[in-house]
């Protein structure tokens, strides 16, 4: 491992004195004073889904060239690979937010790219199940919202629940959402970094950033420039085992899209008044080794307001095989990723709620992931009201020109994955900009 780790910080330092693919090429200014002598274009922090989305997008810009910084050993092991999968439809986000926005396009780009470039996926669809009438108003208030963003849902008789999901308990009614699907999330992050690396972008593994400072031109800050002279950035940086010392690239343009370390990587950078506290919430899944019942569709309960997720929720793999989770649970520490026994006897009651018949001995601990929150006790949907509900923060910070923060990125950003790159490009270089 220490051998692993010293090359990759050898690379690092071997990477930065590459040129980019086509140097002639016009490169992005953000100043009239903005200097070319970068070692990169792009600094991509964080090699999640998303971070891995971005990073494939910038680098197919000529004349550029794009790293992609992570600090673990591989690429997507923290929220990206602990998720329930899901290719999200879209519905729960409110009628405005970048969640809806980014969601919905972002479903419709995954299911494009799963299909041409055979990355596995299922359009499984997803039913949101109501037991009394107040949950069953939830639903019909969302499905009158769903036709306002154009995205399909339709209610089933009580014909249709029983002929197609017999075991399923819904005494109030069940909302479909026929887009909803599921992917393989681990194939799709090996298809974005090979697709990284065929586009000549570079990466480099088991590397922590220690530091984000803005690198000015030699008259300094101005009023006249609202950019305040910033020229690139560099990003001081070490091995995660903490050999071999510091080391330091700079970029002209730096995207935090580091997840659960992003608060961390923004406050290197921003002025202490524009800090920020970093909120995590721990989510458990459950494994099923039972065969009995067996169920064809992802099963949701109806949605709780205020709720920092969506329900102890029955989800498939790519088997069909079922798994049930996340909970909601309130952490400190985002690298605690041990199950907790006592979380169990609640889900089970969740679920016995709209799958009666399970077989509570064949339910399990299985895994658990972290969701990156902005603040203590937000809620992962938008409900009515909106109350509680926080959006996706995806900014180029004012006063750091070329500075792109991603804070708050969970559920559903998976499946907003590739649109979050777009959006990221447009941010840097303009809508429908020139490649």
């Amino acid at each position: 491992m220490e051998q692993t780790i010293s090359k990759s910080r050898s690379v690092l330092l071997l990477l930065a004195r590459r040129l980019p693919r086509d140097s002639s090429a016009v490169r992005r200014t953000f100043s009239t004073s903005r200097s070319n002598d970068a070692d990169f274009t792009h600094a991509v922090i964080g090699g999640g889904v998303v971070g891995l989305a971005i990073a494939r997008q910038l680098a197919q810009r000529t004349g550029t060239s794009t790293i992609l910084i992570e600090r673990h050993g591989s690429v997507g092991t923290e929220t990206s690979s602990r998720n329930s999968e899901v290719i999200h439809a879209g519905i729960y986000y409110g009628p405005s937010s970048l969640k809806t926005r980014l969601c919905i396009r972002g479903k419709n780009l995954l299911y494009d790219l799963c299909e041409t470039k055979s990355i596995p996926y299922r359009r499984t669809k997803k039913w949101i199940i109501a037991q009394d009438e107040r949950q069953m108003q939830h639903l019909t208030d969302l499905h009158a919202f769903t036709k306002s963003i154009d995205v399909p849902t339709s209610f089933l008789s009580r014909r249709e629940i029983q002929d197609r999901e017999p075991d399923v308990r819904a005494d109030a009614g069940v909302l479909e959402s026929p887009t909803t699907g599921i992917v393989d999330s681990h194939a799709l992050m090996s298809y974005l970094e090979g697709d990284l690396d065929s586009l000549g972008g570079d990466q480099v593994l088991h590397t922590v950033v220690t530091g984000v400072e803005a690198v000015r031109s030699g008259g300094g800050p101005s009023a006249d420039d609202p950019g305040n002279g910033i020229t690139s950035y560099e990003i001081r940086t070490r091995s995660r085992d903490g050999a071999g010392g510091e080391d330091t690239i700079t970029a002209e343009c730096v995207v935090n899209a580091a997840g659960l370390g992003a608060i961390a990587v923004n406050n290197m950078l921003l002025p202490p008044e524009r800090h920020r506290t970093a909120y995590f919430a721990k989510g458990t899944y459950f494994s099923y080794s039972a065969s009995r019942p067996r169920v064809k569709t992802l099963l949701y309960p109806a949605p709780v307001p205020g709720l920092g997720g969506l329900g102890t929720h029955l989800t498939l793999d790519m088997g069909g095989r079922a798994r049930f989770g996340p909970d909601v649970e309130w952490v400190d520490d985002p690298t605690d990723l041990t199950p907790n026994p006592a979380r169990l006897a609640d889900a089970v009651k969740v679920i016995q709620t709209y799958l009666p018949s399970v077989d509570v001995g064949a339910i399990d601990l299985d895994y658990c992931g972290i969701r990156p929150k902005l603040s203590p006790g937000s809620s992962g949907t938008y409900g009515k009201d909106g109350k509680g509900f926080e959006d996706f923060i995806i900014c180029e910070e004012h006063g750091f020109p070329g500075f792109v923060n991603l804070l708050g990125i969970e559920s559903p950003g998976l499946t907003s994955a590739l649109a979050i790159a777009e959006r990221v490009e447009d941010i840097l270089y303009g809508e429908k900009a020139k490649v």
